[in-house]
């Protein structure tokens, strides 16, 4: 049993990575005008989408 619980916390932090790249792929791509209706600029984005996965 503990093996399978390890296995699902190993799963749920590749999840957790995989969707932290995909919202950091997806905030590079918006426009500035975008990026300006949601308060964030574009330095803002970068600075963002520039973290490695393993950082939050």
């Amino acid at each position: 049993m503990l093996s399978i619980e390890i296995f699902r916390r190993l799963l749920d932090a590749l999840r957790r990575v995989a969707q932290r790249r995909r919202s950091r792929r997806q905030l590079l791509a918006l426009s500035d005008h975008m990026l300006k209706d949601i308060g964030i600029s574009r330095a803002d984005a970068v600075y963002e989408g520039d973290k490695p996965f393993w950082r939050a």
